[in-house]
């Protein structure tokens, strides 16, 4: 390989992970703010790396046989980050593919197309009230509920975790629950604070 040939390769590979690191903040934002889960055809973006957004914009060619860049999705996730949304899961792939890619929407501005595209949840007010949670059992599945109710919690979930209900047991057993959740094999540490009152 020649050099010029290696910084051109470097400038990319730089330029892909400054998008995805300006995209994290707005995904984030996006799901604590409005309760919106963005994905890219099909892969969640929620807790997602820099790594796993330019992995999931390699995919897309899987998907639509063209590339879909990072500097062409930005721009549709800022504006998506600037509307008022009701809760809902949005495929910024397909959004920002078809506002690329499909002839229809040559020249159309990026604000008007989203207001189209997603005009069932543009400007609405959720009406969904909030559900109470209780897990009756702490086992394996029980444990990775609680582990998705606590770590996706945020100003709209709609799913509330109230209670754990566990039967009787020995003595130090909540501890050794507390200790399970807190360090998981197959799904690694908690991301949280564990105590037993």
């Amino acid at each position: 390989m020649n050099q010029q040939f290696e910084q051109a390769l470097l400038g990319s590979w730089q330029e892909r992970q400054e998008f995805a690191e300006m995209m994290q903040p707005l995904l984030g934002r996006l799901y604590r703010d409005s309760a919106v889960e963005v994905s890219i055809f099909g892969r969640p973006m929620l807790g997602a790396n820099a790594i796993d957004i330019i992995k999931a914009h390699r995919t897309v060619r899987l998907h639509t046989g063209n590339k879909l860049r990072l500097r062409e999705s930005w721009p549709v996730l800022e504006a998506l980050s600037k509307l008022t949304l009701a809760p809902a899961q949005i495929d910024l792939g397909k959004l920002a593919y078809s506002y690329h890619f499909d002839e229809q929407y040559k020249g159309q501005d990026i604000d008007q197309y989203l207001r189209t595209q997603l005009a069932d949840i543009v400007g609405q007010v959720d009406k969904h009230p909030p559900q109470d949670v209780v897990l009756y059992g702490f086992g394996r599945i029980g444990r990775l509920l609680a582990r998705l109710l606590i770590e996706r919690q945020c100003k709209y979930n709609k799913l509330r975790l109230k209670a754990i209900v566990v039967r009787g047991g020995k003595e130090g057993d909540l501890e050794k629950r507390a200790s399970l959740l807190r360090r998981d094999s197959v799904h690694g540490p908690f991301n949280g604070s564990i105590t037993v009152a």
